[in-house]
């Protein structure tokens, strides 16, 4: 099973594309909801160098914070479809 993490914002749009690709493919992830707020993103933004959601991390497969939304997805076809 992938040890997957994302961090997400309720009500984004582009969180819940990769969400549904996690579902699509029945990936089991740890979700983190961040602040609405980029300067309170203190945590991705150690994660991934920006304050943007989503981010995936992807510990097995060494990915520390993909961030863009079209870029998770592609990886989540790629490597686990």
């Amino acid at each position: 099973m992938a040890n997957l993490e994302l961090y997400e914002l309720e009500g984004c749009p582009y969180c819940a594309k990769v969400t549904k690709k996690l579902d699509e493919l029945g990936l089991e992830y740890e979700s983190h909801m961040v602040p609405r707020s980029h300067s309170e993103r203190t945590e991705v933004e150690e994660i991934s160098g920006q304050t943007g959601v989503p981010v995936l991390v992807d510990e097995d497969n060494g990915i520390e914070g993909m961030a863009e939304s079209d870029d998770i997805v592609a990886y989540l076809e790629k490597h686990y479809a």
